[in-house]
């Protein structure tokens, strides 16, 4: 075991601040009484502010972000429905897969890993479809195997232009509390998410923030249900209840990871997050490797994919890196394993975490045998980080 903090530069799970360790490692209380029903109503409520919601319905499920995919797709489809779904990468195929998996018909927007989801495109699509069969559109706000942010305002809007009435249900599982994320300004019907990117927790929950037209479609659903429905969920959540047995140190970690979202302040968090993915980006480059996201633009602000050298093995690489040093890196996944590692930047971050990651990279690569030069990615993320900071 070597000495020391890990270095857990994968996408998440992220490291848990301490801060949050300690809040779930208090005793655990009725799930019955007033205090549990007061810790509900706090995590509801610092929810609605994080997604950027008034009107919507937050829902909390113990489980996973793949859980909230089902969660998602069996409260507002029936089988034999059809759905757009947008597959610009393994977590957008994923979901995708879940709604097949339910009967629901997937129209497949197929695009290349490494770009975002085109508005126009979706638009297209949407007026193809005259007899407005397609029920909703599937996108994935961030997409964690590639590193590549979609603009889901311009996929709305591309909605309202086509005039179609398809619900817009999104995967915000590595954006949701990192980058600006937005329910009622950007009409999003279901965004869906897990603790363990942004909140800093650890894995465990399933959360979803449900519009009215969503909880509408929920009532005509015909997709089996039973865990996964929602409508028991809302009811017992009114009065600071859960239909079964709740993840309660998890609920401890929440109110205390939205009071640390709260103190910093949300844009900040956000600014936070950019700078620090810029100077990872900076670092990338300055070591003379490629980016997999193609358009600026589209960069990720949580992790950043970095295309190996040709003939170089990822997975390889990221075994030797973690053998030599235990830096733990992501993997490439789908249509780029092998190809790519990913280097995430996300949750309770600062200067010094990612320049320490950073630096492991460096040694790592340059171990493996990638001709870089030692201290050019470093000296590039930390020119960056000194012009911008006060900023």
């Amino acid at each position: 075991m070597r000495s020391g903090r890990p270095s857990l530069q994968i996408p998440g799970p992220t490291l848990v601040p301490e801060r949050i360790v300690r809040a779930m490692s208090q005793p655990l209380i009725d799930h019955r009484g007033p205090r549990f029903s007061a810790l509900v109503g706090e995590c509801l409520e610092g929810l609605k502010g994080v997604f950027q919601t008034e009107r919507g319905q937050i829902v909390i499920y113990p489980g996973s972000g793949t859980g909230a995919w089902e969660a998602c797709l069996v409260n507002t489809l029936s089988p034999g429905d059809r759905v757009l779904a947008c597959v610009n990468g393994h977590f957008a195929a994923g979901f995708a897969r879940t709604a097949t998996a339910y009967g629901v018909e997937v129209d497949r927007l197929e695009l290349p890993y490494g770009v975002g989801v085109p508005a126009d495109q979706v638009e297209a699509r949407l007026r193809a479809d005259s007899a407005r069969q397609l029920r909703a559109v599937l996108v994935v706000h961030n997409e964690t195997s590639t590193g590549v942010t979609s603009n889901v305002a311009a996929i709305r809007r591309a909605l309202d232009a086509a005039r179609h009435p398809a619900l817009l249900l999104v995967d915000v599982v590595s954006s949701l509390a990192s980058i600006e994320f937005r329910v009622d300004a950007w009409g999003v019907d279901v965004a869906l998410t897990g603790p363990q990117k942004g909140l800093m927790l650890p894995p465990g929950l399933a959360i979803l923030a449900i519009s009215d037209k969503a909880l509408r479609a929920g009532e005509e659903a015909k997709c089996p249900r039973a865990y996964w429905d929602w409508r028991p969920v809302l009811e017992r959540n009114r009065r600071g209840e859960f239909p079964y047995t709740p993840a309660t140190a998890l609920l401890f970690g929440l109110k205390e990871s939205l009071a640390m979202l709260r103190e910093e302040g949300l844009d900040a968090v956000f600014r936070r997050h950019a700078r620090l993915a810029e100077a990872c980006r900076r670092a990338v480059r300055g070591l003379g490797l490629g980016i997999l996201c193609r358009d600026p633009a589209e960069h990720s602000n949580t992790l950043t994919a970095v295309v190996m050298p040709e003939g170089m093995d990822s997975d390889a690489y990221i075994a030797y890196a973690y053998r030599t040093l235990e830096v733990s890196l992501g993997v490439g996944l789908g249509a780029v394993k092998g190809k790519v590692f990913r280097i995430g930047h996300l949750g309770s971050l600062n200067e010094l975490d990612l320049l320490g990651g950073l630096a492991g990279v460096e040694l790592t690569l340059r171990g493996f045998g990638v001709p870089i030069r030692l201290g050019a990615g470093l000296a590039a993320a930390e020119a960056y980080l000194l012009e911008t900071a006060g900023a």
